[in-house]
């Protein structure tokens, strides 16, 4: 039975103390780029309570669509008519037809109306066990938003024409609140009067120096600074790590991320340290853990990514938006770290086009954490958060984690990726990470659109597969990824010998006559694609054995590296054959990737594709 206070109070403000139901929301986000559309929420037991606060005196609309769109989507739609308040539960099919469900599963807590505003309050059960439902779980959200200035008729809502949207959350990863005393000092990474081009995306790259700091001290939270009006120009902010042999030159301009004329020092930026999506919200870390400042092993150097979103293409916009680092010398027990791990990004990396569902894995192996782990903390490390990240084709990803032979929980995951809203997902407890475990990271992409093949690199239209694990306390590990072996990739498409010694990249294939002189790129692209060939491609290259990176914040490698056997959840036969880099050609008989890996390196070349 529905439970409800009716209250029409005129004059009151949405967020009004005097307003709603006295629970508190603990989270809260604006839907709209024109602040008429708040939603605030929170958990109430096992249900999780909703508010509304729209300014409109018609009816509002809310709910969650597998794809951002009215089709095949969950609708919740509310009021107050004539002093009375409705709350009624609709959902579309795959036409986005609108139709009343038999099972009414939103109960109305509290409406309220004015002049201007309409607030809603209402409850609803995780998974409701209705067909026409969506349940709601940890992974990303598509919550999708409409308003009317007239309220629910006869004949149902009407046409709500452009005062609708679409956003993306994570309504069940809520920040964990460390109250900061005032005091805590903080420092910015802002962009400065950043010229926006008047086209849909932009990538901006800015390179910061971390203040020089006398002692040790811990940054305790992350929040961002998005410049007044640009809540809905500002997409999202990914923080990189980057080297720290550079001079200060590099401090002098910014550039466009992913362009042919980057500058080189960029590319040195890979760990990811701090992420922020629009509708996300600032991150604390736990009590007793804080990312360590001042200090030789700590970041000299950081890269701000910002990812402005201009659909309108408006002209003329200048943009100083960033983040806060709140620091403190009251140092906590433990310092954090990022591991990265998953898919080592290369063009090795390889998806097929014109596929509804490709799977990829990168595997951060048994060999490489035992390592690390003995030398560097027997005892194991605690992760409390995690960081799951592909690019445009990615539709899911899952953190495996394997202990002795037996899969555990998952880690981490998102089935429902959605690549325009990335930030750190606590985890609701610590998971130990012990010596001789293992990770695989496994994503789901979707290439029906290309017709082309998708690679792994840095542009969005490349492909990534990685998890970040922030964790303590830090061990001198920062990346554990693999790729699969190239050559028998090419086996599948017929490729027989390829030319050597390697001084070009891509390489270049010998033989068949087919794909004679073109490089691996070029003859994947020709092979003639087809579903069937995708999913049998897809099937062997589960089964290929791995080169691993299992890499030390220098960026010299542990011991373990080469060609590598796959968990034993899975069986995997491999054989390795390494060559030198003299010869004049080579067969496929054996697997030479690593060997074709460490050949470029030494021509000075990148695995990733920016400039492609």
């Amino acid at each position: 039975m529905c439970r409800w206070p009716l209250l029409l109070l005129c004059g009151l403000l949405p967020g009004a103390a005097a307003g709603g139901s006295g629970r508190p929301f603990p989270h809260r986000t604006l839907l709209d780029s024109e602040g008429k559309y708040w939603l605030s929420w929170g958990p109430r037991g096992s249900r999780l309570a909703f508010r509304l606060e729209v300014r409109t005196a018609g009816y509002v609309g809310f709910g969650f669509s597998p794809t951002g769109t009215m089709a095949a989507a969950d609708i919740v739609v509310g009021g107050v008519l004539r002093g009375r308040p409705y709350l009624q539960d609709y959902f579309t099919n795959a036409n986005r037809e609108l139709k009343k469900d038999v099972q009414q599963d939103y109960h109305l807590e509290y409406a309220m109306e004015n002049s201007t505003h309409t607030i809603i309050e209402f409850t609803r059960e995780l998974h409701t066990c209705d067909i026409n439902d969506k349940s709601i779980t940890e992974s990303t959200v598509r919550v999708i938003w409409a308003y009317h200035h007239e309220d629910v008729g006869e004949a149902g809502p009407k046409y709500h024409e452009s005062s609708r949207g679409t956003k993306s959350l994570r309504l069940l990863n809520p920040e964990k609140t460390n109250v900061l005393s005032t005091a805590v000092p903080y420092f910015d990474l802002v962009n400065q009067d950043v010229p926006i081009p008047n086209k849909g995306t932009t990538y901006w790259c800015q390179m910061f120096k971390i203040p020089v700091l006398q002692e040790k001290h811990h940054v305790v939270k992350v929040k961002p600074v998005i410049q007044r009006g640009h809540e809905s120009l500002v997409h999202h902010i990914l923080l990189y790590q980057c080297s720290s042999n550079f001079s200060d030159s590099v401090l002098d301009h910014g550039h466009e991320c992913y362009h042919p004329n980057m500058p080189d020092a960029f590319l040195t930026c890979e760990t990811v340290i701090f992420a922020w999506a629009i509708g996300g919200e600032g991150f604390s870390y736990p009590p007793h853990v804080g990312l360590s400042l001042g200090t030789p092993l700590d970041p000299h150097y950081v890269l701000l990514e910002v990812h402005y979103d201009n659909p309108t293409y408006k002209e003329g916009l200048l943009d100083n938006s960033g983040l806060r680092l709140f620091h403190t010398t009251d140092i906590r027990k433990y310092d954090a770290g990022v591991i990265e791990a998953g898919l080592w990004v290369s063009l090795f990396h390889t998806i097929p086009p014109g596929l509804p569902d490709f799977r990829s894995e990168g595997h951060c192996t048994l060999e490489c954490l035992e390592e690390a782990l003995e030398v560097e903390k027997p005892s194991g490390i605690h992760v409390f958060a995690v960081l799951l990240h592909a690019h445009l084709a990615g539709r899911g990803i899952r953190l495996r984690h394997f202990r002795k032979g037996e899969e555990m929980r998952l880690l981490a995951y998102d089935d429902d990726f959605d690549f325009n809203f990335q930030e750190f997902q606590y985890l609701k407890e610590e998971r130990t990470i012990l010596p001789g475990d293992n990770l695989i990271t496994e994503c789901r992409y979707n290439t029906k659109d290309r017709a082309r093949m998708t690679w792994g690199g840095l542009s969005t239209r490349n492909e990534m597969c990685l998890s970040y694990l922030l964790y303590y306390p830090r061990i001198n590990l920062t990346r554990c990824a693999s790729i699969p072996d190239i050559m028998e990739q090419l086996q599948f498409i017929g490729v027989k010998e390829i030319y050597r010694p390697v001084t070009t990249w891509p390489f270049i294939i010998k033989s068949p006559k087919q794909y004679k002189n073109l490089s691996f790129m070029d003859a994947m692209n020709k092979f003639k694609w087809t579903k069937k060939e995708g999913l049998a491609f897809n099937k062997i290259v589960l089964n290929l054995p791995v080169n691993v990176r299992c890499s030390k914040t220098d960026n010299a490698e542990w011991s373990i590296q080469g060609m590598t056997a796959l968990p034993p959840d899975i069986e995997r036969p491999y054989k390795e054959e390494p060559l030198m880099c003299g010869a004049s050609s080579t067969s496929l008989r054996g697997s030479v990737s690593l060997e074709l890996l460490l050949c470029f390196m030494v021509l000075g070349g990148t695995l990733s594709t920016a400039s492609l």
